[in-house]
């Protein structure tokens, strides 16, 4: 087929791309966003034979006849399983959630992924002019979406929606009467079946759509990592609206989709720090909200497309809005509430009361319907939910629930006929179309990876769909005092998130990238252990002081944060609290005897009740609160036992909390997350994430004396636009987890017929 022949010469192409990888298939070199990634030469010829037939499965004899040879010697499948694994670990792939390489069970492996030609030789540029259809110099094989129809019969192809028979034929005249008769009914039966599978297809099983890279390294900014940054694009004509990083700071800016210029908005003082909220509907003016504190009840403003002086919108304050369809009044939420105020009277009235809090509200095009994503403070598990705008009654959407993800950031298309939305689970975001509502809707999945695709937008008019493309954590880092500088963590730290050291310094435990638990020897990862089962998703560990159990904040999926402990050498984890609301940032007595908690902040999630330092009594189970600890949170016991500090809910003061006196100290003003004691107790590590270069934090005890650490300008790589403080090693080096870039800006065009 002269399809497959196009394919085929991709071998004999110098470098193709998928995600933010870039393989050059002469000289055996993989890169990643710029950086060259180690990658031996078996397994790259093993990667390299799976690029060369993207969508196809190639065979584990094709496989052991290209890269070993038909006479090798080798224990072949020994070998290929370990080519197969260094070609995952290299790609921050996995078997069981596969975003690049997919394993068919005694058969052999397929690449799922996007794949991309840039460049080729003037060879495989000649054979590729020969072949048809004429491809351009960027050739994009679109990925494999499973589909859910049983597949045709191995002799038909389907190309595009076209049928093709391709069953050898015999020479002319060499069969017989009967022969020929079989083998037209067989055809026919064949036909027969592929129509009856074509006609019964339904649009959840269209194909991949063309997808198209606008950025470049481009920082987009997603905001700090918590359940309630939901980063928003807006688009307008030839503009798309989104905060781009400038030297580490966010700011609103505006991206031209025909050329893909960026250029900042100017700011007033007031909004230096600023989200997104919405676009007027002729484009003219935007809505945004003030990010200058950690609070998640921030004032609204007004200010033009082209960025200059903002208004205050009122007195109110809010945690997201939006415009209403008469362009006079505005939307917004606040709490648990949907609350209206006109532009020009200042007059607020409720809207509506909902079960949780609203954020990215969207109107239809006939401003009939407001659908919402809604966030469970319980939970923490999003989803979509519409608002009748004669009735004010709600409702969840359930033609969106995807079973295990969370959903939301949904938008309406230019038509209003559809309606699109992200799908977003511990590793994988993807874009889904909702068609239609009730019982007569169709679900269609957009994309499938291998990059995070988040934030839709739709063009005011056509069926053209924006969105981000997120990389995966680059993994651990750890900086190197001498020089200054990140450098990768060890091997088996590289998939951590959060890193905690036994007293002694001898034991490592760490959550990884999906809320599993480990524990291994820190000196060179032997004894390694996994603690909790992938239904337990954990959030933060810490060592008992004599080394024997961990304490964990962790939960099952659609429950609350509780806290557990574990036994360090295995076993079932034990919940030590029976409550309805979540605990959270256990941490020991320096005895082993008892556990101090809080509860989470504004930005993980509000929920009622009080929110105060507490200590659990492990014998008893008794629990006191701490005096003086009303809107506290993320508690840490010193290894010496003399202090507990502690983080106001606003995430602007590090207070301290003295044993023996009973009472709480002032230990630095300055925004901080992650506290980690150093092992002497002599100071306490903060990550001061709002401010500038983000550093590191060393506050000396009980003086509150400031020393910077490390910031942004540690690591080498320029695209760092901002990382997880994840630990401190036994010598009070920082452990830090990267993220590369944020995002790049995306586009398609849907099939709205």
């Amino acid at each position: 087929m002269e399809g497959s022949t196009a394919v085929a010469s991709l071998v004999k192409l110098d470098r193709v791309s998928f995600g933010l990888f870039e393989a050059d298939l002469n000289t055996g070199e993989l890169w990643k966003a710029g950086f060259r990634i180690r990658l031996p030469g078996q397994p790259f010829k093993v990667l390299a034979a799976l690029l060369a037939r993207p969508g196809e499965v190639v065979t584990r004899e094709e496989l052991q006849t290209q890269v070993w040879g038909s006479n090798t010697n080798v224990d072949f499948e020994r070998a290929l399983a370990g080519a197969i694994n260094k070609v995952r670990e290299a790609l921050g792939d996995s078997p069981e959630n596969p975003r690049f390489i997919e394993t068919l069970t005694k058969r052999g492996y397929r690449f799922i992924a996007p794949v991309t030609v840039l460049n080729s030789a003037a060879t495989a540029q000649s054979e590729l002019n020969r072949s048809k259809p004429i491809l351009s110099e960027a050739l994009t094989i679109p990925p494999v979406v499973p589909s859910r129809i049983a597949q045709p019969p191995a002799n038909i192809g389907i190309a595009g929606e076209r049928a093709v028979v391709t069953a050898d034929r015999p020479p002319k005249d060499a069969l017989s009467r009967r022969e020929k008769v079989f083998a037209a009914l067989a055809i026919l039966f064949l036909l027969s079946t592929l129509a009856a599978l074509v006609l019964s297809r339904k649009r959840v099983d269209r194909a991949p759509l063309r997808i198209d890279q606008l950025t470049n390294n481009t920082p987009i900014s997603v905001g700090p990592p918590n359940m309630e940054t939901l980063p928003t694009l807006a688009a307008d004509g030839d503009r798309v609206f989104t905060s781009v990083d400038f030297n580490g700071v966010p700011r609103l800016s505006v991206i031209f989709t025909s050329t893909g210029e960026i250029q900042p908005l100017p700011m007033p003082n007031e909004l230096a720090s600023n989200s997104l909220a919405d676009i007027s509907r002729d484009g003219s003016k935007l809505l945004l909200r003030s990010r200058l504190s950690s609070e998640s009840e921030q004032p609204l403003w007004v200010v033009p497309s082209a960025g200059g002086s903002a208004l205050r919108v009122g007195g109110i304050l809010a945690h997201d809005a939006a415009w209403m369809p008469d362009g006079n009044s505005v939307i917004y939420a606040n709490g648990n509430d949907l609350l209206l105020i006109r532009l020009d009277s200042g007059v607020t009235k409720l809207y509506a009361h909902l079960p949780g809090r609203a954020f990215w509200l969207r109107w239809s095009l006939d401003g009939k319907i407001l659908r919402f994503t809604l966030m469970d403070p319980i939970t923490h598990g999003s989803s979509i939910w519409e608002l009748a705008a004669d009735s004010r009654k709600t409702k969840p959407l359930s033609e969106t629930m995807i079973d295990g993800f969370s959903v939301g950031c949904g938008t309406w298309t230019a038509d209003g006929n559809a309606f699109i939305f992200q799908a977003s689970d511990n590793r994988t975001s993807n874009l889904w179309e909702l068609l239609g509502s009730g019982r007569g809707s169709t679900l269609i999945q957009l994309t499938n990876g291998p990059l995070r695709y988040i934030s839709p937008a739709a063009a005011r008019s056509g069926s053209r769909l924006f969105f981000l493309g997120l990389s995966e954590p680059s993994g651990m880092q750890e900086l190197v005092v001498s020089e200054h500088a990140f450098r990768p963590a060890p091997a088996f730290l590289a998939d951590s998130n959060r890193v905690d050291y036994s007293r002694d310094g001898s034991w490592v435990a760490w959550t990884d990238n999906n809320g599993r638990l480990w524990r291994a020897r820190s000196k060179d990862g032997s004894e390694k252990l996994q603690l909790t089962p992938s239904s337990l998703e954990v959030f933060s560990a810490h060592w008992s002081p004599d080394a024997t159990h961990i304490a964990l904040m962790a939960r099952t999926r659609g429950s609350v944060w509780q806290i557990y402990t574990v036994a360090a050498d295995g076993g079932t984890p034990e919940r030590l609290l029976e409550e309805l609301r979540n605990e959270a940032d256990p941490s020991w007595s320096p005895d082993g005897r008892s556990i101090v908690f809080g509860r989470e902040p504004d930005l993980m999630g509000k929920e009622p009740g009080p929110r105060t330092i507490q200590i659990l009594d492990l014998a008893s189970h008794r629990v006191m609160t701490l005096p003086g600890s009303d809107g506290l949170f993320s508690p840490r016991w010193s290894p010496d036992g003399r202090w507990i500090a502690a983080l106001t809910l606003d995430q602007k003061d590090v207070e301290l909390f003295d044993i023996t006196q009973r009472r709480w100290k002032h230990l630095a003003t300055t925004s901080a997350a992650d506290p980690v004691w150093s092992p002497d107790s002599m100071s306490i590590f903060v990550h001061a994430y709002l401010a500038d270069e983000e550093p590191i934090l060393n506050i000396s005890v009980p003086n509150g004396a400031v020393q910077v650490v490390a910031n942004l300008s540690d690591f080498h790589n320029g695209e760092m636009a901002n990382y997880f403080f994840g630990g401190i090693t036994p010598t009070n080096a920082p452990l830090v987890q990267p993220r590369i870039g944020t995002g790049n800006l995306y586009t398609t065009t849907l099939d709205l017929h």
